[in-house]
């Protein structure tokens, strides 16, 4: 069998943790070969090592049959490998060209001849279905357009071999489908691709076979036409997994959150939530489901105290919150998983135990006259760590060595433990496996069950229909339809969500 990549027997540690052992992976010609397992099981690190950003402790990597020694990025793009990272590596100030250019700038006379390289640019981005304007800067154009980017990059650059890192966690579900189709045109042009991923969905539509890792360890590499996502998910956590939430029907009490005719505006001034009316009671989990991009964003962000509201009220337990800190807000019996869990949910270069009392750090037993005690900040986090399964070496490990789903476990522990009337749970599972999502969603009816209001914002509909007990369907900053998730299905809440009135999706009753 020719193989034009192979990792034999990879072992990859840190500090005596083993994030790799022993770990094999073969990538045929011409193929998509799933990379599967939970947050943390060792998945990007084990590319990261392909990629040269890790050495491995043991093991060989062979390209086309020969072993290599990659060092370094520089030498793996030598041997056509190229990687789009989850994180995108790209500046924003720069264009689209500028970043696709960089460290590989086509100069004439001590000049970059920038225009030879957006014609350059033009022409592969073409050639693959990639349409991106090459003279766009990053900070205006969407994250589906970045990570086209992304792609572009290491196609100018030569690669044969594309590593994609959890390419659809940001995505939306349109997207995702544009991303798919793309993947499938880069292997007619007879590219190879290891796609890292842990949605089930995804490998049965584009994967040819899977190589499923679990704590580090290879599990074994199936045919996807011979297996099934209940037998995947099975073997990337050890044991059988739910896809349906349980729950027993919900009995709302009084309303927690009330908004009335709400008026955002974004960064560039523009009205993005208008008018918006929306309340949650004491026991329900209410689902907002729409498009990226018709002000759900700003929405969170003005009940939360993180943006500035320019009309209309918010009032949690009958207090008005608008115009509040977020501390104030915190205070007033809100809890906050935030959509971006790096940017809003965590300090990254802290440890993991003290970005667990940072909405409580500043009160006893955490600090007294202003004086941290670590001691207890410490022994809290312990108690968290445990109850929210979050997998680290320690409770001293910085934020950022952690896997996505263990961060989030972090930061919703944090926030459930605080106890909150309302608890907000923008994207809980954007990024997270099957085992992480079934916790997330235990979690949250368990908030409900205990008589707290929930407000769910997602773009996956699967979640949202699963989840809620009312589902509110967002349209360009208004809420124009709420709907019972067990009179609904995915294609009408589709169309309520692209602006298609109630008849047109069919009738519905409102609850």
């Amino acid at each position: 069998m020719d193989y034009v990549i192979e990792m034999l027997n990879i072992r990859k540690e840190f500090g005596g943790f083993v994030a790799n052992d022993n770990i094999t992976l073969q990538l045929k010609k011409g193929e998509i070969h799933a990379l599967l397992g939970e947050n943390g099981a060792g998945k990007s690190t084990l590319m990261n090592v392909l990629f040269g950003l890790y050495q491995p402790e043991q093991g060989e990597i062979r390209v086309k049959g020969k072993p290599v020694h990659i060092s370094n990025p520089n030498i793996a793009n030598e041997l056509g490998i190229g990687m789009v990272h989850q994180h995108f590596m790209l500046v924003d100030k720069f264009t689209v060209t500028e970043n696709i250019i960089l460290g590989k700038e086509i100069t004439s006379g001590g000049q970059i001849n920038i225009k030879k390289a957006e014609k350059e640019v033009r022409e592969i981005s073409e050639r693959y279905g990639l349409a991106v304007d090459p003279q766009a800067r990053i900070s205006d154009i969407t994250v589906g357009m970045q990570q086209r980017v992304e792609i572009l990059k290491t196609l100018y650059r030569g690669a044969e071999i594309l590593i994609f890192d959890e390419p659809t966690a940001v995505l939306t579900p349109q997207e995702i489908k544009e991303l798919i189709q793309i993947m499938k045109t880069l292997i007619k042009e007879g590219k190879s691709i290891i796609l890292i991923t842990h949605k089930l969905k995804e490998i049965m539509e584009v994967a040819d076979r899977c190589t499923v890792i679990r704590k580090g360890k290879g599990i074994g590499t199936v045919t996807v036409s011979e297996t099934n996502p209940n037998e995947l998910a099975s073997l990337m956590v050890g044991r059988e997994v739910v896809f349906k939430t349980e729950k027993t029907p919900s009995t709302p009490k009084q309303d927690v959150l009330e908004i009335k005719d709400l008026v955002v505006k974004d960064t560039r001034g523009v009205t993005v939530v208008n008018g918006l009316d929306l309340h949650v009671r004491a026991g329900e989990i209410v689902g907002i489901a729409g498009i990226d991009g018709n002000g759900q964003s700003e929405f969170i962000e003005a009940i939360t105290g993180l943006r500035k509201s320019e009309s209309g009220s918010i009032k949690v337990n009958g207090k008005e919150l608008m115009g509040f800190s977020s501390r104030k807000i915190t205070e007033s019996g809100v809890g906050h998983i935030p959509q971006d869990r790096h940017k809003h949910g965590l300090v990254l270069n802290y440890p993991i135990a003290e970005n667990m009392v940072l909405q409580t750090y500043y009160k006893k037993p955490f600090s007294k006259n202003g004086i941290l005690n670590f001691k207890e900040i410490y022994n809290k986090a312990r108690t968290l760590i445990k109850e929210f399964d979050v997998r680290t070496p320690s409770e001293y490990t910085l934020a950022r060595a952690l896997s996505g789903g263990n961060q989030q476990k972090a930061i919703i522990g944090r926030e459930v433990d605080r106890n909150p009337d309302l608890l907000i749970a923008a994207q809980p599972t954007r990024g997270l496996d099957v085992g992480a999502i079934e916790f997330i969603h235990k979690r949250l009816i368990e908030q409900r069950d205990h008589g707290k209001a929930v407000l769910l914002v997602s773009f996956e509909l699967d979640e949202i229909i699963n989840v809620s007990d009312r589902i509110a369907v967002i349209y360009e900053g208004k809420i124009v339809a709420v709907v019972n998730p067990k009179e609904t299905t995915e294609q009408e809440l589709g169309l309520l969500m692209a602006g298609s009135n109630r008849k047109e999706a069919g009738e519905e009753t409102h609850v």
